[in-house]
């Protein structure tokens, strides 16, 4: 897999420079190979971390979970901007304890929390403890159940 990531990204990298330029001159295609290589180079440096995931077919019903939640949040959301009410929502944050220690879970954790309106990943502090503000805070056992076991666990189950 590593090989066709470095076979493919530069072909990638240099036909993109090409179209965006719009020309097939010399220089340009000698600075799009250039450069090309180079980004090339330069992304396996920025990522010293390989993700060994595991159990892929955990993802589906991981994905499937987050579509759903996603769709429901932004009703939730899109009712609470369009019909404002005075004290109809409270904002807050929340600490949620997380056993997960991979980055590579911890990043797909925070995307997934990111991406669902009305929540924002704000920290993770040193003793893992995920900071998360919500939009509408009504129960705090309910956000940390469903993010330790909706998403953090099948996370776990694929990435440790």
């Amino acid at each position: 897999m590593r090989r066709l990531y470095f076979a493919f990204l530069p072909v990638f990298l240099f036909v993109l420079w090409l179209v965006l330029n719009q020309s097939l001159s010399a220089g340009q295609i000698a600075l799009g190979a250039a450069l090309a290589l180079w980004f090339t180079w330069a992304a396996s440096r920025l990522r010293p971390l390989h993700a060994r995931p595991h159990r892929l077919w955990k993802a589906v019903p991981l994905f499937l979970h987050v579509t759903w939640d996603i769709i429901k949040s932004n009703i939730a959301v899109g009712r609470l901007v369009l019909n404002p009410r005075p004290n109809d929502f409270s904002p807050g944050f929340i600490m949620i304890p997380l056993t997960m220690r991979d980055p590579h879970g911890l990043a797909m954790l925070a995307c997934i929390v990111t991406y669902t309106p009305g929540t924002v990943w704000v920290n993770l502090t040193d003793d893992h403890h995920l900071k998360l503000h919500v939009l509408d805070l009504q129960n705090e056992g309910d956000w940390i159940r469903l993010v330790q076991e909706r998403y953090e666990r099948p996370l776990m189950e694929i990435f440790e």
